[in-house]
């Protein structure tokens, strides 16, 4: 089982992350699932219909917009990050957070590694999916990497010279 690090904490994965290539056919009417932006568009009446959670991910190609009005269905939306220098998915997070105020959990998965963690909360992330071969425990120590922040962002939305003034 793959492990989450999720609100700051490690936790064990609960849902499924369906392949972009998937289909309805022998989906588990009950499983929480996160299907791809495609299977979403194409049968979303009958991913609605489902009993289990339901979750979409986009890859960095696709956009939040293509899902504005669909937000209240998704309690998870994992953002994917095919390669560390692929930092599109950063705009979608904060386009959730700050233009759509989604409230619920905006993940990181595909290469995600130590380095991107604290910038990705700053954008609105609040769980990521590590890459198998890193270690969480590790990864958690990276948000203590900076005391401070000079830029505003989701995290906080006054940049520092504000917050000294006040």
């Amino acid at each position: 089982m793959q492990r989450l690090i999720k609100n700051g904490e490690i936790i064990d994965e609960s849902w499924h992350l369906l392949d972009k290539d998937a289909t309805l056919d022998g989906m588990s009417n009950c499983d929480d699932l996160i299907v791809p932006l495609g299977l979403w568009l194409e049968h979303a009446h009958a991913l609605k219909a489902r009993d289990g959670g339901l979750g979409v991910w986009l890859d960095s190609d696709e956009h939040v917009e293509e899902i504005a009005d669909d937000l209240p269905h998704f309690q998870v939306i994992a953002l994917n990050f095919p390669v560390f220098s692929d930092g599109r998915n950063y705009s979608n997070a904060r386009l959730l957070r700050d233009r759509y105020k989604y409230a619920g959990e905006v993940r990181a998965i595909g290469d995600v590694l130590r380095d991107q963690l604290f910038f990705m909360r700053r954008c609105g992330f609040d769980a990521f999916a590590l890459r198998a071969d890193r270690d969480a425990v590790e990864a958690l120590e990276s948000f203590k990497d900076f005391s401070d922040t000079y830029q505003s962002a989701t995290d906080q939305p006054l940049p520092l010279f504000r917050r000294r003034q006040s």
